[in-house]
């Protein structure tokens, strides 16, 4: 059978389900294909940080826009995902990273955001758990974290609520476009739609090339674990200049940390952390944090996302296929951006445009790094 729609959407991710959601808000008929089911892959097994701080300044309007609709999640969805503006600390173990932090915060304001720098004494002083190798810290406080499980089902049921068809078990088996609509088939049925946006995470570049577009997007799987719970002392979502260990802790007492890789089989869709990575975070962590040494940790994990090798994502209209609109290969820095994407893809379907400026995620990038070759 046959199913004709305004939009198509592959990948129930956060950007998938959001860009669902405020199409279905505008009254555009649009189906979302997920092969398993939404916030399956790297939206829902992520570490669960909703930061502004430390991003690069080409995705800063991006995560501005989103951080706006998670402050209405609650109006959008019902639910704020366990949302909670916490803040996010980002910490310098040396004066070279103390120095980062100050370019970062000053390039910060440029765009109206107020991170707050806290020097030596300062910051022993309000965190007095962290080791000496804390020389300082810069505090956004409007940033923090929320549970990743929550977050697709939670957009995807809105975007259902709204009109939106969410087709969980469709796995993509066949796409064109015939020069007027985009031909999908997934679980034996056929769908039309003169728009197709490819929100599939690492997948994405399968899709991609299925169009003439392909890219080097390669698989990146973070390595996550969780404590059992302690006595709660840490307010604020940690992150260290470097990238190399991120920790928070949960009211319930235990503490989320991860840092490093582990591994995964893409064709099967499986991924584990590894042993190596879990012990190189353990250490890192214990090095910000020595009362977490004889913390047990009771499970470990990992995911799949999409990294490109300059690190910024794919975003915005393809190059080769008129109505496609690429949204993959976040680096796994989709979490926090998600919601603000899928605002993004509607507006460019709906109005042609959006205030994002989205040149340095354009996947024309590749094809003249290729030709360059």
């Amino acid at each position: 059978m046959q199913q004709d729609a305004e939009v198509i959407i592959i990948g129930g991710g956060g950007a998938g389900t959001s860009a669902a959601l405020h199409l279905a808000l505008r009254g555009v008929p649009t189906i979302l294909l997920e092969r398993g089911l939404v916030g399956s892959q790297a939206t829902g097994s992520n570490y669960g940080g909703v930061r502004q701080q430390g991003r690069h300044p080409a995705g800063l309007p991006l995560a501005i826009k989103s951080r706006a609709i998670w402050a209405r999640l609650p109006e959008l969805t019902g639910t704020d995902a366990e949302f909670d503006p916490c803040g996010h600390l980002k910490l310098a173990r040396s004066e070279a990273e103390e120095q980062s932090l100050l370019d970062w915060n000053a390039k910060a304001a440029e765009f109206g955001l107020r991170p707050r720098m806290i020097g030596r004494n300062a910051i022993r002083e309000l965190h007095p758990y962290f080791s000496d190798t804390v020389i300082a810290g810069s505090l956004m406080e409007e940033d923090g974290s929320a549970n990743p499980r929550l977050l697709a089902p939670a957009l995807a049921r809105a975007a259902k609520a709204a009109g939106a068809s969410i087709r969980e078990h469709h796995a993509v088996t066949a796409m064109a476009h015939d020069g007027a609509l985009f031909h999908v088939t997934a679980n034996g049925q056929d769908f039309r739609a003169p728009w197709l946006l490819n929100c599939a995470g690492f997948w994405g570049g399968e899709v991609a090339a299925r169009f003439g577009e392909p890219v080097p997007v390669a698989p990146l799987h973070p390595n996550m674990l969780v404590t059992e719970p302690l006595p709660y002392f840490l307010r604020n979502s940690l992150g260290v200049v470097g990238g190399d260990l991120y920790l928070r802790q949960i009211p319930r007492g235990n503490v989320i940390f991860g840092g490093g890789h582990g591994e995964g089989d893409e064709a099967a869709l499986s991924v584990r952390p590894t042993p190596q990575a879990s012990f190189g975070a353990m250490q890192r962590a214990i090095a910000v944090l020595p009362a977490l040494r004889d913390a047990m940790v009771i499970r470990s994990w990992s995911g799949t996302d999409g990294q490109m090798p300059d690190k910024f994502p794919v975003i915005g209209a393809s190059h080769t296929t008129p109505g496609l609109l690429h949204a993959f290969g976040l680096c796994g820095e989709g979490f926090q951006t998600g919601p603000g994407i899928g605002a993004v893809l509607s507006e460019l379907v709906m109005d042609g445009r959006t205030d994002v400026p989205l040149d340095a995620f354009d996947i024309g990038r590749f094809r003249v790094q290729s030709v360059a070759a």
